[in-house]
This record gives structure tokens, C-alpha cells and sequence, in this order.
């Protein structure tokens, strides 16, 4: 009887066009069009967290301390106003969604976009409320290149850019 077992290679051949001379070359490439085609950036402010007193029980911060300022170019869509009405009033909040190059920022700016943090695009700061890291290089897993994050105008007095 014949041996039906499977044997596997002791040098298996690389991945056919996802290795890392590929990954690399897709990241060239959006850093390129992002910086010189694109053009777009904003003002990134990550929370100190060294800097900012936290209450020793809850883990929270009445006043939040941020680090100065990064530049980062990236792709920003602008969502327009969106209207609420309350018993209070008529409340108009413009938004923004900004996809971020995620090894730009991890690997080159040493930067992690957290939710709470603020940004500065035109004039105008924007808080982050939600982020999404839902595409994938060459649908495998553990290879996100986009950071998604949907952020809504900061009311006057909450963020004064420090």
C-alpha cells in the first residue's frame, strides 16, 4: 500500500506577491501619493500620558494634558453638518473622516490614533469618537494598512489647542 501522508517542505517557497518587498513597495506608494499627490494634513494632538493626573481610583482625568503637536499627512473626507434638534435648541456639529496610513504613523512617526484624542484640520479642532481598522494588504489577516477615524467638532471651550 502506497503512503498517503502529506510531507512537508523543510524550505517552503515565499508567499507569491505578499512578502515583504511587496508590503514595503505598497507603503512607498501611499506615503508618496498621501505627501506629494494628496496633500492633506492636519494637526495631531495625543494625550500625554505621562503629563495628565489621572484620579488613582476611577482611572480618569478631569484635565487632560496633550503633547505638542504632530503633523501628519493623511486622506480627510469632510461629512458636512449634521443637524439635531433637543428641547434645547437647533445643534449643528460638522464631522470629518480622516484614513490614516497605519505603518506611516506607527513605524515612521512612532504615533497610536486613540479615540479621545483631538485634531486640528483648517482651523477647526475635531475630537476623535471612533475608530476602525478594517482593510486589509492582500486580505491577510494581521496586515491592516488603514486607520479609520470619524471625528466630530470640538465645542468652543473643550479643546483649546495647548
Amino acid at each position: 500500500m502506497a503512503d498517503n501522508r502529506w510531507n512537508r517542505l523543510d524550505n517552503p517557497p515565499p508567499p507569491l506577491f505578499t512578502g515583504d518587498k511587496e508590503k514595503n513597495f505598497v507603503k512607498q506608494i501611499n506615503d508618496e501619493v498621501l505627501e506629494r499627490v494628496v496633500g492633506q494634513q492636519i494637526l495631531y494632538f495625543p494625550l500625554s500620558m505621562e503629563k495628565t493626573d489621572y484620579h488613582g481610583l476611577y482611572g480618569e482625568a478631569i484635565n487632560k494634558t496633550y503633547d505638542n503637536p504632530i503633523r501628519v499627512y493623511a486622506r480627510i473626507k469632510w461629512n458636512g453638518s449634521k443637524t439635531e434638534y433637543s428641547p434645547y435648541g437647533v445643534d449643528r456639529r460638522p464631522s470629518i473622516t480622516i484614513f490614516f496610513h497605519r505603518r506611516r504613523l506607527i513605524e515612521d512617526q512612532d504615533l497610536y490614533v486613540r479615540v479621545g484624542d483631538f485634531v486640528k484640520y483648517g482651523d477647526l479642532f475635531f475630537e476623535i469618537v471612533a475608530l476602525d481598522e478594517g482593510k486589509l494588504l492582500f486580505d491577510e489577516p494581521d496586515s491592516s494598512f488603514e486607520i479609520t477615524a470619524t471625528c466630530i467638532m470640538s465645542r468652543e471651550g473643550k479643546f483649546d489647542g495647548q
